[in-house]
């Protein structure tokens, strides 16, 4: 039992635990510093939000292995649970919801809000593996048929819609091209993901011009293409983050020691703005550190991707990598101003505990998956090639096997 168990930990991705646990590291110090100066944030209290993020990153890493020490096959099994979860989380916003910053999102418990939509992101993407999973098997042809394609967007669909109806126009976005890539990473044709991006084109229309977005949302979008066009407004969060990320230069102006942050020009600095903080306080240097951690859990995330011998374990990796590189691109980018403010947390730096714990659940697997692959190189097959093909090939060794000593 214990070589297992030393073996099992020996197969743990340590570059992407190590990546990882330097992020949440600088998540406690960045979150510290935009609100430590903060008083009518923090009511006084310059500790309040470490202490908070803190206990976050706690709960989030000990759930994270709590996920690493089950099976991702048990998971498996238990992705309808975690679907369902999300789906009467949100039901539950739209119910008795409270409204923050213009959005329907959260739901008090106590002293504690919870934000389904984060955990619907994972929900929805090992919902979409688990019903890619249960149509293939028994089918010795690797091909994604229509019903899958169909299968896996009815599954997203739900969730989406009732994130919609917050509404909560950021997470929409990251949850619409996290479905479209989970779908082109299970190897759906070409022209099938050209015909969805040209429907979903023309849901984003049809959205705006029923009227669906809140006013505020269509100023953010205008404010995107021409910030001067609502200095005060709308276009008042991209200047000023500009601004905090062009006074950090090539090394920054030193940890707590930001002039923007310790102003509080920047809205938002702890959460959605958290890579402000980042850019000011470690110039572009620490900028591209962050960056570049974020680069390493991806690529390793995709690498237990195509490493791993399970097609539910495969397509979840997949996603994973798929949501968390979307949304961390969609975060940097408004901070920079080539994307439009939606007002999604940066991955594992942002303050909140949904949006934490959500994305060190989803690094969990990753790990999980990751330490229980039979794989020792890269696989170049189709997405749709599970242990049936090994299967396959082990039949055919066989076969061959006995005509030769029949001979």
């Amino acid at each position: 039992m214990k070589n297992d168990v030393m073996a099992f930990v020996r197969r743990i991705d340590l570059v992407l635990l190590g990546a990882v646990l330097v992020l949440v590291s600088l998540s406690v110090l960045f979150v510290w510093s935009a609100t430590v100066h903060r008083d009518a944030l923090t009511g006084g209290d310059t500790t309040a939000y470490l202490r908070k993020q803190i206990i976050n990153v706690a709960v989030g890493l000990v759930l994270m292995v709590g996920v690493v020490a089950t099976n991702h096959r048990w998971v498996r099994m238990l992705t309808p649970v975690v679907y369902l979860g999300a789906i009467v989380g949100l039901v539950l916003v739209l119910v008795m919801g409270s409204t923050i910053n213009g959005s329907k999102s959260w739901v008090t418990l106590g002293p504690v809000q919870v934000q389904p939509s984060e955990l619907a992101k994972l929900a929805v993407v090992i919902a979409m593996a688990l019903v890619l999973a249960e149509r293939s098997e028994g089918r010795w042809q690797a091909r994604v048929s229509l019903g899958d394609v169909v299968a896996m967007i009815l599954v997203a669909a739900v969730p989406i819609v009732l994130v919609l109806l917050q509404p909560d126009l950021g997470t929409t976005l990251v949850l619409g091209v996290t479905v479209f890539c989970v779908l082109a990473a299970a190897g759906t044709p070409r022209r099938w993901l050209a015909l969805l991006a040209l429907t979903g084109l023309a849901g984003a229309t049809t959205v705006v011009a029923t009227g669906v977005l809140k006013e505020y949302q269509i100023h953010r979008f205008m404010a995107f293409t021409d910030p001067s066009l609502d200095p005060r407004g709308a276009g008042y969060n991209v200047q000023q983050a500009r601004i905090a990320i062009g006074d950090g230069g090539i090394f920054g102006q030193g940890l707590f020691q930001g002039s923007q942050a310790r102003a509080g020009f920047v809205p938002e600095q702890h959460t959605d703005f958290i890579f402000t903080v980042v850019g000011e306080e470690l110039g572009l240097v620490g900028s591209l550190l962050v960056i570049g951690l974020i680069g390493v859990v991806l690529w390793r995330g995709l690498r237990i991707a195509a490493r791993t011998d399970d097609l539910f374990g495969r397509v979840a990796a997949a996603g994973i990598v798929c949501w968390l590189g979307i949304q961390s691109f969609q975060n940097i980018g408004m901070c920079l101003g080539i994307m439009p403010v939606t007002g999604v947390p940066l991955p594992l730096l942002s303050y909140g505990g949904s949006s934490m714990i959500a994305a060190l659940l989803a690094v969990g697997l990753l790990l999980g998956i990751s330490a229980r692959s039979r794989r020792t190189g890269l696989d170049r097959s189709g997405p749709l090639q599970d242990l049936r093909s090994r299967d396959r090939l082990q039949v055919a060794a066989v076969r061959k096997d006995v005509a030769f000593h029949r001979q």
